[in-house]
């Protein structure tokens, strides 16, 4: 093989496993930063450790949310319309939860079988716009 050959064929498998290597890393890194959630039906069927923390994601189903008196704990259920999930938070809940709506909710299993949040998060749909501008557009 012509000397000037084997310097280019040299470059090219060089530039290769430089990129395989860039890309490997770059996906190494995405998959532990991901944050993905579970739904009340995946959650029955996976197999968690005690005490895992997940997220999990579905919606409050009505009539579920009591707030326990003198306190700031609520009980409210989750649903994906197949499987439900019961879910208790204490602390102050975002401004867009209420039923019916789509959350997900970070915490633990506990033994019996309940979500203990530790962070609720409520998430609105496409066609969300601030009320002063909902008020200007009617």
């Amino acid at each position: 093989m012509h000397p000037k050959r084997k310097l280019k064929l040299y470059w090219i498998i060089a530039l290769m496993l430089g990129s395989a290597a860039i890309v490997s890393l770059v996906l190494y890194s995405l998959k532990q930063n991901i944050n993905l959630y579970l739904t009340p039906s995946q959650i029955q069927s996976a197999h968690l450790k005690p005490e895992q923390l997940i997220r999990v994601g579905g919606l409050v189903v009505k009539g579920s949310v009591y707030h326990y008196p003198d306190s700031i704990k609520q009980r409210f259920v989750l649903t994906d319309n197949k499987q439900n999930l019961t879910v208790i938070y204490e602390g102050i809940l975002p401004s867009l939860f209420r039923e019916g709506q789509g959350i997900i909710a970070e915490g633990r299993i506990d033994s019996s079988g309940v979500l203990v949040a530790s962070e609720v998060l409520a998430k609105h749909d496409e066609e969300y716009r601030p009320p002063n501008i909902t008020a200007d557009i009617l």
